[in-house]
């Protein structure tokens, strides 16, 4: 018998491998508790999911005088009941704040939520299928790439195309804009004298991406902007020509297509056609409206989409996708590739299986969840068209609620381009802000819809965003109901 001090290491190491072995069993549920946790999940998102058509789409969540919000949540040392869970869950999550997945959310632009998509979570949890490296999963990424390719082709672009699935607008944005940086070789000493050029409408993670890229030194135009809310080519080309000859480099025109606010759309073409002869990188954010290009009826508004250096669109807004299901695309994948890949010594191995772009080479993440998945199965299950179709009946929900709410006297913006549209009740005589804000409070304790408000030119507006897959015309005229309340309620002096 061995005695020797490393036999009797090996033995005692032995020893607490097989306790930890029983221990850690319980990891690997049996198929009875499989079958008994799903049917107690199944149980709860058909209940909630029947809930959606009747429930509220915002409730306030109660607070103490303190600000302590009596949230639940604990761990212990043991495990707990799957029905003590979702009870928790109920409670503290799925009931307070807004209510993404019902039709009555109109507020911000909202994630949508179909359900094979959440298959496709479950089936890329269990099987934990690496996407961020071809080598390790070539199947997973070829199936990104292959939507990557599908969204390029919808939109038109060319076949040099490439592109990464993300998170949301805010990475892929991200994305494009360190994209363009590297692509146009600008160095640190260029940050002061470079411009960018854009809306007041951007998107707030625009501002939040130039920052991170080190671009926040760097100067940011906001053009002028016309009755509809949308840069004005003139006033761009003046500024540029400004900024030359003033020894400033012009670097990027940022497009909206889809602004958050009020849904605007820049002229795309025109602007094209500036960044084409002016040599400046074309960045467009369609993160909200980019989808609605699948409606025939709406593509002339996006005219010019194609031609984007770099374009953002989110599956998880157009698509009705679930959050974290973003995307942007690059005309030249080699400027992406050249801005975002990277090596390490232990990667040699992937490296040299020579299996072609993976997204960990086209974004930065390395560690990436399998997301493509979730977008595959619901343009599987379901097909393409009714995608299309439901993108054509918000914009006619919205078109309808913009005309509808002007025969309760409400003032309105612009006639909207996509589904988002602004509103407000401006009597003469009175505090304009003030009286929208209290309908705001009363829209929001009220909870059977939410909506939202916004500030424009110092002016307060009401947002109505019509995104999300559950929103039919009852939740319209919902809307509508709710409003003829609150203003047949206010007070004649406000």
């Amino acid at each position: 018998m061995d005695t020797s001090p490393r036999s009797e290491q090996k033995n005692h190491l032995l020893d607490t491998i097989r306790n930890y072995h029983e221990r850690t069993a319980l990891m690997e549920p049996s198929p009875e508790q499989w079958h008994q946790w799903m049917d107690e999940v199944h149980a709860y998102t058909e209940s909630f999911i029947q809930k959606t058509d009747t429930g509220n789409a915002y409730q306030q969540r109660i607070t103490d005088p303190l600000h302590h919000t009596p949230w639940s949540f604990h761990l212990e040392d043991e495990g707990t009941l799957l029905s003590e869970v979702l009870r928790e869950l109920e409670q503290d999550v799925d009931q307070p704040g807004i209510n993404p997945a019902s039709g009555g959310h109109l507020g911000y632009i909202p994630g949508g939520g179909v359900l094979p998509a959440a298959l496709g979570d479950l089936l890329a949890a269990v099987t934990n299928r690496y996407a961020g490296i071809a080598f390790a999963n070539p199947g997973a990424v070829a199936l990104e790439h292959f939507l990557i390719d599908w969204m390029a082709t919808l939109f038109d672009m060319p076949s040099t195309t490439g592109g990464n699935l993300t998170s949301g607008g805010s990475i892929a944005n991200l994305i494009a804009i360190t994209t363009a940086r590297d692509a146009r070789q600008v160095r640190p000493s260029d940050y002061e004298r470079l411009v960018i050029y854009g809306s007041a409408r951007m998107h707030h993670c625009l501002h939040k991406a130039l920052r991170i890229a080190g671009l926040g030194y760097s100067l940011l135009r906001e053009v002028d902007l016309d009755e509809r809310q949308r840069i004005r080519p003139d006033h761009l080309r003046d500024l540029i020509t400004t900024d030359r000859a003033e020894g400033r480099i012009p670097f990027m025109i940022i497009g909206s297509a889809g602004t958050t606010d009020t849904g605007s759309i820049d002229p795309l073409d025109d602007l094209a056609d500036i960044a084409a002869r002016e040599q400046l990188w074309f960045h467009i954010d369609a993160a909200y409206g980019g989808f609605f290009y699948m409606v025939p009826e709406l593509r002339p508004a996006l005219s010019g989409i194609h031609r984007a250096d770099s374009l953002v669109i989110d599956p998880h807004k157009g698509l009705f996708l679930p959050y974290g299901t973003g995307a942007v695309l690059v005309r030249d994948i080699q400027q992406l590739f050249a801005s975002q890949y990277y090596q390490a010594n232990y990667m040699q191995d992937a490296n040299q299986a020579n299996l072609g772009w993976s997204p960990a080479d086209l974004s930065p993440e390395l560690t990436k969840h399998f997301r493509g998945l979730r977008m595959y199965l619901a343009l599987k299950l379901f097909g393409t068209r009714v995608f299309s179709d439901a993108l054509a009946e918000k914009a006619a929900l919205c078109q309808y609620f913009h005309l509808a709410v002007q025969d309760l006297g409400f003032a309105v913006g612009p006639t909207p381009q996509l589904s988002v549209t602004h509103f407000r009740w401006a009597p003469p005589g009175q505090d304009h802000n003030r009286i929208n804000q209290r309908i705001m409070e009363r829209i929001h304790a009220d909870g059977r819809v939410f909506l939202s408000s916004t500030t424009i030119d110092g002016q307060v507006w009401i947002r109505l965003a019509v995104l999300s897959f559950r929103t039919k015309l009852r939740h319209i005229e919902a809307t509508l109901d709710l409003l003829r309340e609150i203003v047949e309620d206010l007070p004649e002096n406000e």
